[in-house]
């Protein structure tokens, strides 16, 4: 019976935030071949004593320096189609993760540089990464049509117009803010008064809300 070929497994990170009114990445650029100068998704090999959301939040701490459990993480899909990494057979298993207020990066051991780039300004990357890219940005827009996910990009406590100025970095377009106010107001466990106001808006004080129980919108607010 023919042996099993060796392979490699490592995680890849989609780390987004709202940045400048937009949807911004966290990319780095390579230090080291393949694709030395390039910029790329951050990431590494899995080790041989982790499980895959341990390299993940470890990939993430060493890049974003948040520890595990402070920000939004979910696993996307998994990719290996053959030569997608030049050095041996590698299967990458991509990652979303979703936080507001992100710090700058700072630059691994094996990177040169990392830094916030505009989602329309990401490209081209190393290895297939903007496959990666693209279909875990898909992930975040679709889920933003029928799950609180978009309380991830905010802090604890904000307003509706911080929620919709999310949306609108997602989606990429402008919303009406009365229906919006009234879509997601209405949409069961969605938001929860917190019983205060305040004036970080401009203009008249605005109620401040945090993110209710609920894990799915009815109805959702569809992107169309």
């Amino acid at each position: 019976m023919p042996g099993f070929p060796a392979f490699a497994v490592t995680v890849d990170l989609v780390v987004l935030t709202v940045r400048d009114g937009g949807l911004a990445v966290l990319l780095v650029e390579r230090g080291e071949e393949p694709f030395a100068g390039r910029w790329a998704l951050p990431g590494g090999f899995v080790r041989a004593d982790e499980d895959l959301p341990e390299a993940a939040d470890r990939e993430l701490a060493e890049e974003t320096g948040l520890p595990a459990g402070t920000v939004h993480l979910e696993q996307v899909a998994t990719y290996g189609a053959p030569g997608r990494d030049p050095r041996q057979r590698v299967v990458t298993v991509a990652y979303l993760a979703l936080a507001p207020d992100l710090p700058l990066p700072v630059a691994g051991t094996d990177a040169a540089d990392a830094r916030w780039v505009p989602l329309a300004e990401a490209g081209p990357l190393a290895f297939d990464h903007a496959r990666l890219l693209a279909e875990a940005v898909e992930r975040a827009r679709a889920k933003l049509e029928y799950t609180p996910l978009a309380t991830a990009f905010c802090p604890p406590e904000f307003t509706v117009a911080q929620l919709r100025r999310v949306y609108e970095a997602v989606w990429g377009r402008a919303l009406d803010a009365r229906n919006f106010h009234r879509k997601v107001t209405g949409a069961a466990g969605f938001l929860e008064p917190v019983g205060a106001t305040t004036a970080r808006d401009g203009g008249r004080p605005a109620q401040l809300f945090r993110r209710g129980p609920a894990t799915s919108l009815h109805p959702p607010l569809l992107r169309g």
